[in-house]
């Protein structure tokens, strides 16, 4: 028995060695520590204290995967701070914006940048850097250099609706604006040549017909001038002469911009109609008391819509 307890006595200064290493080189040794505090007593459980402490925060192997996630974490934190940036001058509705890109994103990832800063849908976006940007390929791939910039076209669906709604409301306010305007025969530059009553040798109408133009000249007519006019058509000169006392116009078609007519009131089966000669209304020249079966066939002729019969 006492060779039994001798290795038990000759252990204790080493446990107390022992204990007082591990108190400044912190080993991680659970049984040394049971073995401590029963030769030590309550002067070895503190150091053993110590030690479990040690124990419950072990230090990270190199190739722990915790660690590795922990500085990933903080890499992607800082917005990918190994990928290479590039200056970007945006520039959409007449707005630029600067902006720091990876070179390596795509052109899907720079639409979905610049949805970001301008609302405007990746869908409804042309995105332009030397022709349109491809949106599989990377700015890298396709050379995009710092300071370069990016044009976008396109608008949201909030612009499309409000271009279209006011547009679709003005159509309607002028066209009832047309329907409250005066008629032409009521207007007064128009009376004072409607109020001479109708010209005693103008052609007959046939109201409610439509007829091809006569061989010769629509005469008997007036001019704003009151005085008296006739319509030649040379369809094989693709000209209109308009003819008076005092002398004859002749008119290339493709030069007459548009032709207008309205009935007269009360004399519904002849019209009055303008030439337009030149870009606006001051160039319109007025024709009355025009039979109302040639009206449609003298737009047509000078509109290029004429057919031989």
């Amino acid at each position: 028995m006492a060779a039994a307890g001798a290795p038990d006595g000759m252990e204790e200064p080493g446990m107390d060695t022992e204990a007082e290493t591990v108190a400044t080189e912190a080993p991680v040794r659970p049984l040394n520590c049971m073995e401590a505090e029963t030769a030590a007593g309550a002067a070895a459980e503190d150091s053993c204290a110590a030690r479990g402490i040690l124990q419950l925060a072990p230090a990270q192997p190199p190739g722990d995967p915790g660690a590795q996630a922990s500085v990933s974490n903080g890499e992607d934190a800082g917005g990918g701070a190994a990928r290479e940036l590039v200056d970007l001058k945006i520039i959409w509705n007449k707005t630029k914006h600067d902006v720091k890109f990876p070179l390596d994103s795509t052109g899907s990832e720079l639409k979905q940048k610049i949805h970001s800063i301008t609302g405007l849908p990746p869908a409804m976006q042309k995105v332009m850097y030397k022709g349109l940007v491809p949106e599989d390929k990377t700015l890298r791939e396709i050379k995009v250099t710092s300071g370069a910039k990016i044009m976008v076209v396109g608008s949201t669906i909030n612009d499309v609706l409000a271009v279209n709604t006011p547009k679709d409301a003005a159509q309607q306010d002028a066209k009832a604006e047309e329907n409250k305007k005066e008629p032409l025969c009521r207007q007064k530059q128009h009376r004072k040549v409607l109020d001479k009553g109708k010209p005693e040798d103008v052609m007959p109408s046939v109201k409610g017909a439509q007829e091809r133009l006569p061989s010769v000249p629509l005469s008997g007519m007036y001019n704003k001038s009151g005085g008296k006019v006739r319509l030649t058509f040379k369809l094989e000169q693709d000209q209109l002469w308009i003819g008076t006392k005092e002398r004859t116009e002749k008119l290339p078609m493709g030069s007459i911009k548009n032709v207008v007519s309205e009935p007269i009131e009360g004399h519904e089966d002849y019209h009055m109609m303008a030439f337009q000669l030149g870009p606006t209304e001051a160039s319109y020249y007025w024709v009355y008391w025009v039979p109302t079966q040639y009206v449609d066939a003298i737009k047509d002729t000078v509109l290029g819509k004429w057919q031989y019969f």
